[in-house]
């Protein structure tokens, strides 16, 4: 195969790849899909197990309300048609995390389809097709110690058994990593708004499988496609993807043909590698669950649900652009995360000042919480005590750089700004009487340069008012020190 450093941004542009993504999310219920066991993560091994979820003979599913309610949140929030009627079946496969040999899922009767998510691609909006959203059971977690692999122990932990999932499959719409990686990172942040899920993928609670192939510009016809497999991150599947993409091409141009399989990223030397052939759905031997009706869901059901969603993001940026005259980039940033935007909201509510708010939370406070490592919920600096010290800086108490610095002891302190400021003497000096005393004082200290200014040498007004902001400890209001200094400079 051609090396893939040797392809050629000229071969690579012969081809197009053609990319659809398969993304399981765990719901974020208390108990399992079909048993009462606990989804707590953490728990000591196989601590959270029952006879349904280890499997054992007898031992009848029951399905859990909740599940179908935030799966149903989810699919309308994709644009999906929600089913009135639905099925549950037996894919029936070997893992030893397994252990009933099988996993309840849906196959021909999904729960909703036919949706869709706009993704943005050079400035433009792209629909993504959303084929399908289904449930189904978790499996148990295999966990392995020990290297080399001749002194490798493998354990079975089964409390991740039976905790409810959904998986949302994307038409083949996508056609870059960069695409994909936006459409990831969307649908993530629309289940978090939805709070059906906390989408941590060191967790495994966001899981995602890509399906790609390749075939020459221009043609409709798909090429043989992989699966790639193990993709925990946003950065690992953008990258399994380049590579998945070259590969292949390296593969057709020297004439070889793409099997289709289910292939590995390997994280550590940054390539793909073939796990097995990749299965139909016949080798699963689908059928209906026995052991489970058909799963009917009311119009009034549907509408209940509707009516308990929230706001979600692209309505909320648009609200934000409408109702505090933010600009588009602001907006989509401070939408970014339902926690970014409800932060925002109550800063505002309490400062009243819109874009001075999303002026500091989008960058002295986001670099502060960056530094620290920290998301904004857990802000040391609640919205009610930025507000607070916003007021202070919009009224001219503070100048802008004393905001920063007290925004600082803030952030590592948990104290109000009102202390900070009462405890140092921060307040912002704005009696053009206080400022004018100081200013003729620097004048009578420094006669040649108040001669050279009166001679035309205007460029040293900034030198005086250096000296003035020098004198106050920065406390001075800047723009009045400046206005000040032309007047007694010029009388």
């Amino acid at each position: 195969m051609l090396s893939l450093t040797a392809i050629s941004p000229e071969v690579l542009a012969r081809y197009e790849a053609v990319i659809g993504l398969e993304v399981h999310v765990q719901l974020l219920t208390r108990s399992k899909i079909f048993c009462s066991c606990s989804t707590r993560f953490g728990d000591p091994p196989n601590s959270n197990t029952c006879p349904v979820c280890l499997g054992l003979p007898g031992a009848l599913p029951v399905l859990n309300r909740e599940a179908v309610t935030m799966a149903m949140k989810a699919a309308l929030a994709l644009n999906c048609a929600v089913h009135p009627r639905s099925r549950f079946a037996r894919k029936n496969y070997f893992y030893p995390d397994l252990p009933k040999g099988y996993q309840i899922s849906q196959y021909d009767e999904p729960l909703a389809s036919a949706g869709w998510l706009d993704i943005e691609v050079a400035g433009k909006a792209k629909r993504i097709g959303v084929t399908r959203v289904h449930l189904e059971e978790d499996a148990g977690k295999s966990l392995h110690e020990g290297f080399p692999d001749s002194d490798r122990k493998s354990y079975i932990d089964l409390n991740r058994s039976g905790v409810p999932l959904i998986e949302i499959v994307s038409e083949p719409d996508l056609r870059t990593p960069e695409e994909a990686y936006d459409y990831l990172t969307r649908l993530k942040t629309l289940m978090l708004y939805l709070e059906v899920s906390n989408c941590n993928m060191e967790e495994g609670s966001l899981r995602c499988d890509a399906n790609v192939s390749v075939r020459r510009a221009g043609r409709t016809a798909f090429g043989t496609k992989t699966e790639v497999k193990n993709l925990n991150s946003f950065k690992f599947l953008q990258k399994a993807l380049a590579h998945e993409i070259e590969r292949q091409i390296g593969v057709l141009e020297e004439g070889g043909e793409i099997l289709q399989e289910t292939r590995l990223w390997d994280s550590r030397e940054q390539r793909t590698y073939g796990m097995r052939s990749k299965e139909f759905a016949h080798d699963y031997r689908y059928f209906p669950e026995p052991d489970l009706l058909p799963l009917v869901i009311s119009e009034e059901w549907k509408e209940e649900v509707r009516r308990s969603m929230p706001e979600l993001p692209e309505a909320k940026r648009a609200r934000f652009v409408d109702q505090y005259g933010l600009g588009d980039y602001d907006a989509a940033q401070l939408t970014s995360s339902k926690a970014l935007a409800d932060y925002f909201e109550e800063a505002v509510r309490r400062a009243g000042e819109p874009k001075l708010s999303a002026n500091w939370i989008l960058s002295e406070l986001s670099h502060l919480l960056k530094e620290a490592g920290k998301e904004i919920a857990e802000s040391p600096v609640s919205p009610e005590r930025l507000a607070e010290l916003l007021a202070l800086v919009a009224k001219g108490t503070l100048s802008g750089k004393m905001g920063k610095d007290i925004l600082a002891e803030m952030f590592s302190t948990g104290r109000a700004a009102s202390e900070i400021v009462a405890g140092k003497g921060f307040e912002q000096i704005s009696d053009p009487e206080k400022i004018a005393a100081v200013g003729r004082e620097i004048m009578a200290a420094n006669p040649k340069q108040v001669e050279q200014y009166r001679g035309g040498k205007a460029a040293l007004l900034g030198w005086f008012v250096g000296q003035v902001m020098k004198a106050t400890g920065g406390r001075a209001n800047p723009q009045l020190v400046q206005e000040i200094l032309k007047k007694e400079l010029g009388s």
